[in-house]
């Protein structure tokens, strides 16, 4: 008679691997090999306490291979977004950016976004800026002659 605990093994192997067919996320598949070794030393009678530590420490050490296999193997041609593509680039001033009265905006790239003052200070209408980063919706600035100052 086989051990119940292999039937357990098999059903968790099962089912980790339904659940990676099913999301494509190669977690699963980790404790799906973990819980296949483990059959096995559930069918040559380890204890629980073994099982589990067997367990366990093969989905590691199967993580800690597959992951940085999947990652090198996977679609390294990330498309950046419209925040990525802005950042760096100048703009003009729209609607004079006060951080204190949250008001700003800046023109850039056809488009005419929401903008604040990176450093707090003042930026004129009509003064060109460099786009430091984003947050939100909003484009954090840096006035041009500042930039170019430092």
């Amino acid at each position: 008679m086989i051990n119940s605990m292999v039937w357990v093994w098999l059903g968790v192997t099962a089912l980790a691997a339904f659940l990676e067919m099913a999301t494509m996320t190669l977690v699963s598949v980790w404790c799906a090999v973990g819980a296949l070794v483990t059959v096995f030393a559930a069918y040559f009678g380890a204890s629980l306490q073994a099982q589990l530590l067997l367990f366990v420490t093969v989905s590691i050490i199967v993580a800690a291979i597959v992951r940085p296999l999947a990652k090198k193997y996977a679609d390294p041609h990330t498309v950046p977004t419209n925040a990525d593509r802005l950042v760096g680039m100048e703009g003009r001033v729209t609607e004079t950016i006060n951080n204190d009265y949250p008001t700003g905006a800046v023109y850039i790239d056809g488009k005419t976004w929401t903008a604040r003052s990176a450093d707090g200070e003042v930026i004129p209408k009509g003064e060109v800026v460099e786009i430091e980063r984003m947050e939100g919706v909003k484009l954090i600035v840096r006035a041009k002659a500042a930039v170019t100052a430092v």
